[in-house]
Parts: C-alpha cells; structure tokens; sequence
C-alpha cells in the first residue's frame, strides 16, 4: 500500500518516501520483527488450545482480596462488601491463567491461584476462554501497527470493549449506576452465565485472532 500527501508519517522511521514519491510502510527491522513474531507466536499457542471457562471471572475479585479497604477502584461499591467478597474468594477455585491480571492479585490472594503465571510464560499458559485474551487481541494489534491493518485493529477495539462490559459485570463492583447489570458469580445461576459469555467471546475472537496471525505471517514473510 502506498499513501500520497503523508509526509507527516515521514517523521516515524516506520514509514519512507518510493521513488514514486508516495509514502509507505518499510520493512520491519530486528528489533520489531522479534515484537511481531512473538505476537505471532502467542496467537497461535492461544489459537491451538482449547478454551478453558472455569476461572468464572475472580480475576477481579482477587485484586481486592483482604483488601477492600484500600481497592484500586474504592469509587466503587463492593455489591456484596468487604467480608462477602473475601468469602467468594475462599469459596470458589481461583484458577486465572493471565499474568496481566495475576500480577494485580492481592499477597493474600496470590497463594490462592492454582498458577502462577509470569510474564515469560504468557505463551504457555494463555487459552483463548479468557477474557482478558480476547481483549489483548486490540493491545496486540495496535502494538503491531502499522504491519497490520487499521480495519482489523477496529475491529479487535469493538471486540475488547464488548469483553470489557463482561469483565465489569463480573467483578466484585456494583456498577447499576452506570446500567450493567452485574453477573453474579457467587451462585451457580451466575457462574453459568459467565461461562455463556466466555463461550460467546472465545467464538467471536477466533477469527479475529485468525486474521490477525495471516497478518503477522505476511509482515515476517
């Protein structure tokens, strides 16, 4: 692809004027291909495992575990209070294959996940039942710009915000305020329900992740 009147991308060494005078996208060097092939590499091991749906969204809920107090979002309420959530944490097998979102598990909670992921690991344990997964799809896609399309970059942001409202209704806050309705994990009607979607979001990122892996393939190539 070839782009005329963008000097201004001229700025960003990514980007050279052909000797037609337009303006495009130059091959990646050593230090972007090795970002690319490993975003190729993570895709394809998430792509090649089967999704895994019973971590029933307590991500959220051991980032505050022991800790309601002093909560990253403390503008928010806690639906079933301090105590309530600590016993939802107890209770139910804390099974979170992210290191993104381990990594903000409270100490007392950490001991309490069955992994624990770390960030040179992420290509062994990611599976695409995640949510967080399915969000990174953006995160990886604009972090692979521009060897990747805008429209698949678009497309991976609607994606990860439709995850994110599951993300919230599932967690230990009360957002009403703002109309989501929460998921109520700490019972067995709402733990299915967060499974439902965990199945809706792994089906709809599939062929996102797909595109995003033939793109990658013809960057590299």
């Amino acid at each position: 692809m070839a782009l005329v009147d963008a000097d201004e991308l001229l700025v960003d060494g990514r980007f050279q004027r052909g000797t037609d005078g337009c303006v495009r996208v130059v091959a990646p060097d050593e230090l972007e291909r090795s970002r690319l092939t490993f975003t190729r590499d993570l895709c394809v091991a998430v792509a090649g495992r089967p999704a895994f749906l019973g971590c029933f969204g307590l991500h959220e809920w051991a980032m505050v575990y022991g800790q309601a107090e002093e909560r990253r979002h403390s503008a928010w309420p806690l639906r079933l209070g301090a105590e309530g959530t600590d016993a939802v944490v107890r209770a139910l097998p804390v099974r979170c294959t992210h290191y993104d979102a381990f990594r903000f598990f409270t100490p007392g909670a950490r001991p309490l996940n069955k992994l624990a992921p770390t960030l040179e690991a992420r290509v062994e344990n990611e599976q695409p039942g995640c949510v967080h997964v399915t969000m990174d799809l953006f995160k990886w896609a604009m972090k692979a710009q521009p060897w990747v399309s805008a429209e698949l970059a678009a497309d991976a942001f609607e994606l990860a915000h439709v995850a994110r409202l599951v993300d919230m209704r599932a967690s230990p806050y009360d957002f009403s305020a703002i109309g989501l309705k929460p998921i109520t994990i700490e019972t067995s009607e709402g733990r299915g329900e967060y499974e439902q979607e965990q199945r809706r979001l792994a089906g709809l990122a599939e062929p996102l992740r797909a595109r995003l892996i033939a793109e990658l393939e013809r960057a590299l190539s």
